[in-house]
């Protein structure tokens, strides 16, 4: 999926609030910047950090630039825009151009289910195929060289989910948990249970309830990201 205008450099001074963030422009102009990313950014948000930045001229927006990308040095970016996995997806299940997600003939995004009345990223219908219930999570912790993982902080919300997936495999529906590397210098993945033993204990709960895990890579530059390959991940 490309960006909708081309994006341009900067250096990141600050981010703060969550969803704001301080940068400097290559002509020395200092931009806020929104932060489409509610998450810890653990190890991303360091100030001096050579980012890239999307603008835009919508009159309906109050700042006029979106935080879009990390860059690492030799070719390497994170995508921080945590809406973009989804996006990015639904035009590839749609395609039928997911691994392992392939043959459904329609794919809804915000679907409500359980009883709780969450909403689940992805329904994947198909005839005479049971009903795929996929949630996905954006991945952009990196702690080791080449290993991506999850999650960046404690997720009640995201242990909610696993749950939910859990509660809907032992009702006889597939439950799938899409966990979606948005770093282009991680090769595998594995779940943070150092920092949330809950979620890490809920993914087994789910496993073993029958919810499938599947992880991809992400190709990422200043003008697209799109789908990679499948990643080996263990917990």
């Amino acid at each position: 999926m490309r960006f909708q205008t081309p994006l341009v450099p900067a250096v990141l001074i600050r981010r703060y609030k969550r969803f704001l963030a301080d940068c400097r422009l290559e002509d020395g102009r200092e931009v806020t910047a929104h932060c489409a990313n509610p998450g810890s950014m653990l190890g991303l948000a360091e100030p001096g950090t050579r980012i890239w930045l999307e603008p835009n001229d919508d009159a309906r927006k109050k700042l006029k630039f979106g935080w879009r990308l990390v860059e690492h040095g030799q070719g390497h970016f994170t995508g921080v825009d945590t809406g973009m996995p989804n996006r990015m997806l639904r035009v590839a299940l749609e395609a039928g151009e997911v691994p392992g997600l392939e043959g459904y003939d329609t794919a809804r995004p915000e679907v409500k289910y359980g009883a709780q009345g969450s909403r689940i990223d992805f329904l994947l219908t198909g005839q005479g195929r049971r009903d795929a219930y996929v949630e996905v999570k954006s991945v952009t912790l990196s702690r080791r060289p080449g290993l991506a993982e999850f999650p960046d902080s404690v997720t009640r919300r995201g242990t909610k989910h696993l749950e939910e997936l859990a509660t809907m495999g032992q009702a006889g529906a597939r439950a799938v948990m899409l966990y979606l590397v948005q770093r282009t210098d991680c090769d595998r993945f594995a779940l943070a249970a150092d920092i949330d033993p809950a979620y890490a204990r809920a993914h087994a709960c789910a496993t073993e309830a029958g919810v499938e895990t599947l992880c991809y890579a992400t190709q990422i530059s200043p003008q697209e990201i799109t789908l990679g390959p499948p990643l080996p991940h263990g917990d």
